[in-house]
C-alpha cells in the first residue's frame, strides 16, 4: 500500500489504468528537465498521480487538466509556481511543496524567495504581478472568493484571461492537496516533510 491506496507497477495495471499511466508518464510532464520524480524505481506513480488511477475516467480528465494548467496558460512560469507554492504553504501540503519547490528553482525562484513563501510571507523581490498572483491565491484559498476591490485589482493587473487561468490553477492544486491528504499519500522515499517542524507540537 502507498498511504491508503494500492501502489501498482505498470505491468499490474489494467488497460484503462494503463491509459492514464501512459498519459501521465508520456505527456509534457516527462519532457524537458525533470524537477521531481513521477515514478519510483519500479515505475509506480508518486504523489497525486497514483490517485488518478483509482477512477480512470476521472483520472484521465484530471491529468489532462493538470497538463493544461501547467503548460497551456498565459501565466508566466514564476507566476504559476508562486501560486502553487503559496497554496502548498497554506494547505501544508508536503508533496506539492516538495515537487514545486524544485520546479520553482528551475524557473528562477531563489532560495530566499522560496523560504519566504514557505513561511507564508511576501518576498520583497517579487514583481507587482507576482505579488498580485500571491494575493489572489491567498484570497481564493482563505475567502473562497474575491471581493469587489480584490476583483477589480486582479482584473486590472492580470487581465480577464489570466485571472481565469489562475482561478482554475488554484482550484486544481487545491483538489490535489485534498486528495493527497485523504489518501495519506507519502512523500517519495528519502524525502522529509517541509512542514514537520511547525507541526511537531500538534
Amino acid at each position: 500500500m502507498h498511504g491508503r491506496l494500492p501502489w501498482l507497477r505498470p505491468e499490474e495495471l489494467d488497460d484503462d489504468r494503463r491509459t492514464v499511466y501512459d498519459a501521465i508518464t508520456g505527456g509534457p510532464r516527462s519532457s524537458g528537465p525533470r524537477a521531481f520524480r513521477l515514478t519510483d524505481d519500479e515505475g509506480r506513480l508518486e504523489g497525486p498521480f497514483n490517485a488518478m488511477l483509482v477512477s480512470p475516467g476521472v483520472g484521465l480528465a484530471l491529468q489532462e487538466l493538470g497538463a493544461a494548467v501547467r503548460y497551456r496558460t498565459s501565466l508566466g512560469d514564476r507566476e504559476r509556481e508562486i501560486a502553487i507554492l503559496t497554496l502548498a504553504a497554506l494547505r501544508r501540503c508536503d508533496f506539492e511543496w516538495y515537487a514545486h519547490e524544485r520546479v520553482g528553482r528551475l524557473v528562477g525562484l531563489t532560495d530566499a524567495e522560496l523560504a519566504t513563501l514557505q513561511r507564508g510571507e511576501l518576498p520583497a523581490t517579487l514583481s507587482e504581478t507576482e505579488a498580485e498572483v500571491r494575493a489572489i491565491t491567498i484570497a481564493l484559498i482563505t475567502q473562497r472568493d474575491l471581493d469587489d476591490a480584490q476583483f477589480a485589482r486582479a482584473e486590472a493587473v492580470l487581465g480577464r484571461e489570466r485571472l481565469q487561468e489562475l482561478i482554475v490553477l488554484v482550484g486544481y492544486y487545491d483538489l490535489l492537496a485534498l486528495a493527497l491528504r485523504v489518501w495519506r499519500t507519502p512523500l517519495p522515499a528519502g524525502e522529509s516533510s517541509p512542514f514537520a517542524p511547525q507541526d511537531a507540537s500538534r
